[in-house]
């Protein structure tokens, strides 16, 4: 009977699917979760907060606790496997193709991610113990803000400190530091974060916004969207997308707030303080990072383009 309940998970259509966890395995799952199509979750308890994604062929399956924090995100061809549990928090995300071994528990902080191809594993063995062969067995712990790009291998016990890099195909044998960039194999410390990331003021802020919108000019609206009209101001764009007219805009720190000069759909990153909107327009509010999910496909377009190319996320101004 097990097989069979496990094979519906497996079949059902995503809406369904969630049904079918939720009666068959007692799953806690919030609002506007999505999971994917041939994708399979089975833990001894199942927790999944608001804005969970697990994405199509990601199998899960998992002896102990499955908690997903709130806007975290497992991409298509994941290996998830183990007797213990995987903890992770919000915002996180792991990418394709990644294998988790999870034979002890994995903790993941706020806002980490594995990239793709990455492995990670809680147990070594295969050689026999009784010829003397060494095993080991040891939970991993990533801390908040780490990025582990892609094919990074991490060995079991491992800790990763908040705010940290791990580099592109690095093999990390022991613990890392907070604050650290390290990379090879064996993996070594090469120099803090501090000398990655600058101070942000109010203007650098509008000039990343600024550099943000050009970019989604050129990546998401024309060679995506193929769209081929594009006004572009010093902190605004207005086009036309499927007969409807936009205007998206900075509303800077400290300069003149843009208007446009015809009716038009309305979306405004604000880093101004204390500015209110207009009527009917559409708010990322860069002081809360916050933004309602899913009203029109054009502010969707650029809530997401800004998480994957530039590591901005947002909550649902709507939870």
């Amino acid at each position: 009977m097990n097989i069979i309940l496990s094979g519906l998970i497996f079949i059902a259509p995503p809406r369904l699917k969630k049904l079918l966890l939720r009666w068959i395995k007692g799953a806690h799952i919030g609002q506007f979760v999505h999971l994917g199509w041939f994708t399979f979750i089975d833990a001894s308890e199942i927790v999944l907060d608001d804005h969970v994604t697990i994405r199509s062929f990601t199998i899960i399956k998992l002896a102990g606790k499955l908690h997903l924090g709130a806007y975290s995100q497992i991409s298509i061809l994941n290996l998830i496997y183990g007797t213990s549990s995987l903890v992770m928090g919000e915002f996180c995300y792991i990418g394709p193709q990644v294998l988790i071994n999870v034979d002890e528990p994995i903790t993941i902080g706020r806002a980490t991610g594995i990239g793709p191809r990455s492995m990670l594993f809680t147990h070594g063995s295969f050689q026999s113990y009784l010829e003397g062969y060494k095993r080991k067995t040891a939970p991993i712990t990533l801390g908040n803000n780490v990025w582990c790009a892609a094919g990074v291998f991490l060995h079991p016990g491992v800790t990763i400190g908040d705010n940290s890099l791990v580099n592109s195909r690095a093999v990390v044998i022991k613990d890392v530091s907070a604050d650290t960039v390290v990379a090879g194999n064996p993996a070594k410390e090469l120099f803090s974060m501090s000398k990655i990331r600058q101070n942000m003021t109010d203007e650098d802020k509008d000039a990343a916004i600024v550099e943000i919108l050009t970019e989604f000019v050129d990546v998401s609206l024309q060679r995506e969207l193929k769209v081929d009209r594009i006004e572009n101001d010093k902190y605004s764009i207005c086009f036309e997308y499927k007969q409807q007219t936009y205007f998206i805009a900075l509303v800077p720190a400290h300069d003149t707030v843009p208007t446009p000069d015809r009716k038009c759909k309305q979306i405004y990153l604000v880093n101004k303080a204390n500015w209110s909107p207009p009527d009917n327009t559409f708010v990322f509010d860069l002081a809360n990072m916050a933004t309602p999910y899913d009203v029109d496909p054009i502010h969707t377009e650029l809530r997401l383009f800004m998480q994957r190319y530039y590591g901005v996320r947002f909550y649902d101004a709507r939870i």
